[in-house]
Formats: structure tokens, sequence, C-alpha cells
């Protein structure tokens, strides 16, 4: 960790090249140079050859000129407007392994990059997330500064002393811990003594302080099914089962979905509400040449139908190797890869993740 991290180091994120900034803009790079060339948006970084990168913030500050000029208001800026409710998902699955983490910190930093003010919110006491982010839970949030912090039973502190604001524009973090474990076993003791708000109640209840502050805010959910699972899909408008496509995965999550649906009944009963605008099931580490996980997705489809995505994310050493520095791929130079590996890795995330884009639009009824 000392060699990879100095202890006085932040993470920063990269600049984009002006392919990248138009793809994100949605606008093609010839209307871009156009734009520069009018003097319609601000300069921004330009090497000696001419070339111009730009940073997250760059971009924003040009969808807002973008959106201000456009006929129709929210083209470039596609967040909520007045009367949409925060929209908040969770990543989750039985299994460890299945990509949770990986699917979440994609779908935040590519929603945060197109315009979004994203939270995410670490409820793993692994904290692979929170790592990710360049924080050390262990060390940085040992004792303190964590989720659990704002849905503790004793003494809660307010949500927004929690937040940390990242090096990623537009993209925020409540960090997890392994302080978050003392949850499951603070819970049943609270429940005896009818401790309010309940369990299920506390994480909409703390993310109801700031949810004006965000569009989207994303769940990372730990591997089991515990209460800190049930609190967040208790304060969910969509979920994602993240599912590698082969057999014992799936007869894992049938196990699953099996044991949710008997425990959430049990939570709605006692008064939760749970009502999604959907629920999807996201085939991660995908492998188009191999036969048998061709079969299970067929199977898939055909059990669930539309409740599966259609865009698959695909098994790639890009993803993996970015992950040994402790990044993603939108934060890794294209220059470090085999440009078909990186180029065949950011079309899969940002299909899958235009997808989940295009679920939260039509959830605001766009």
């Amino acid at each position: 960790m000392l060699a990879s991290f100095a202890p006085d180091a932040r993470k920063e994120l990269r600049l984009f090249s002006a392919g990248e900034a138009a793809e994100m803009l949605g606008i093609s790079s010839s209307f871009l140079r156009k734009l520069h060339f009018d003097g319609k948006l601000p300069e921004v970084h330009t090497t000696p050859g001419g070339r111009r990168h730009y940073s997250a913030a760059d971009l924003l500050e040009m969808r807002k000129i973008l959106d201000a000029a456009a006929k129709t208001p929210g083209t470039y800026l596609r967040g909520r407007r007045a009367g949409d409710k925060v929209q908040v998902l969770s990543f989750l699955n039985f299994k460890g392994g299945s990509g949770k983490t990986t699917s979440s910190i994609h779908t935040a930093q590519r929603l945060a990059l197109k315009g979004y003010r994203v939270l995410a919110v670490d409820i793993d006491p692994q904290a692979s997330l929170t790592t990710l982010f360049g924080y050390r839970p262990e060390v940085d949030f040992l004792e303190t500064g964590t989720i659990y912090d704002a849905i503790r039973y004793d003494d809660p502190l307010p949500l927004r002393q929690i937040i940390q604001q990242t090096y990623f524009s537009g993209l925020d973090l409540a960090p997890g811990g392994l302080i978050l474990q003392e949850f499951e076993h603070e819970t049943p003791q609270a429940l005896l003594n009818n401790v309010q708000p309940a369990f299920f109640s506390r994480m909409a209840a703390a993310l109801q302080e700031v949810e004006a502050d965000y569009d989207v805010i994303i769940f990372d959910c730990p591997p089991q099914l515990g209460y800190l699972t049930m609190s967040a899909l208790c304060a969910s408008t969509g979920v994602l089962i993240t599912v590698v496509p082969n057999m014992l995965d799936i007869a894992s999550m049938s196990q699953f979905l099996q044991m949710s649906a008997e425990l959430l009944d049990v939570v709605s009963n006692a008064g939760a509400s749970l009502e999604f605008d959907f629920l999807r099931f996201l085939i991660n580490r995908y492998e188009p040449n191999d036969g048998p996980q061709q079969q299970v997705v067929a199977f898939m489809r055909q059990l669930f139908g539309d409740e599966v995505m259609v865009a698959p994310m695909l098994k790639s050493t890009a993803i993996s190797d970015a992950g040994l520095t402790q990044q993603t791929v939108y934060e890794v130079e294209r220059s470090q890869f085999h440009r078909s590996t990186y180029d065949r890795a950011v079309d899969s995330l940002n299909q899958v993740n235009d997808e989940i884009e295009s679920l939260l639009q039509h959830a605001w009824r766009r």
C-alpha cells in the first residue's frame, strides 16, 4: 500500500481527448472543433501540437453552455427536473465476485461524466468501492467517517458530515468500512427494544437529508442479504442484480431471489415501502465465445425476458489490469493497453451504463 500510495497522495482524474469529450457530450468531434473555432466554448488544456484535452470540470462547464443554447432545455443536462424523484440504485447479489463493485463504480463514473450529480454509497464492510476512490478505509475511516455514522442507533450523525467530495467531478462518496458490520450486530437488539426508525427506514431517512443535492444515488451492497442490504433495498427505486452466466451462479441467484422475496415480505408487512421503478439482471464477466455461457444467457432471457439487460458487461483484461492500480477503465489512459482490448472494454461499459441511463430517463417519464 505504501509503495502504491504515498501517505499524503490523492488520486487525480486524467484529462480526456477531444474524441472522448465529444462522445460524452453527445456531439460530433467536428461540431466540437467548430464550437471552439467560433469561440463559443472556453479554452482548455492544449498540447504544443494543438490537441485539446478536457477535464471533467471542463465537460460540465461545456454542458451548461450547450444546454443554455439548446432548442430543448435538458438536451445536455439530463439530470432531475422539478417534480422528478431522486433515483436510488442498488447493485446486489448473494455471491461475492459477481462484479457488484466494478459495475457500481463504472456506472457512477459514467453518469457523472455525462453530467449527472451522483452519490456513491459504500455499504460493504470490505469497502472495495471506498478503496477505488483512493482512500484506505482501514486507516482513514477506522473509527468514524463511514455511512455507519449516519445510520447507527446511538446518536447518528447528519449524512452531510460524512459525504466526501472525490477527485471525480460531480461524484461524491459516502465511505464504507469494517465498522459497518456493527449495524448487523446491533439491529437484532434494536428490534427487541423497538428503536425507531426501524433498520429498514434508517438508510432512506439518512438519504432524505441530501437527496436534493443529487440526481442519482448508487449503493454498492455487501455479498449477503443482511440488514444493510435490506435497508438499501427499502431506500431504492431501482435494483440491478449482477450475474455471472454459469450454472453455479444461477443456482446461487435463485436461492438469493427466493430468500429475498421471503425476507422482503416480512419487512413489507412491518411497514416498509418497496416500490421499484425497475429491476434488471446485469450479465457480468460475459465471454461471447464461450458456448456454455451463451446457453446460460439464452436460458435467462427466456426465463426473465426484458428484465435481463440487453447489453452484457464483457469479461476484459483491461478491467482487471486497471484494478491492479486501483483504477477503473474510465480513469486509465488508453495508451497503457492494447488499443482493441481497451476499446472493447470501454464500448461494453458504455453500452451497459447508457442502458442504465435510459432506465433512469424512463423512470422520469422521458
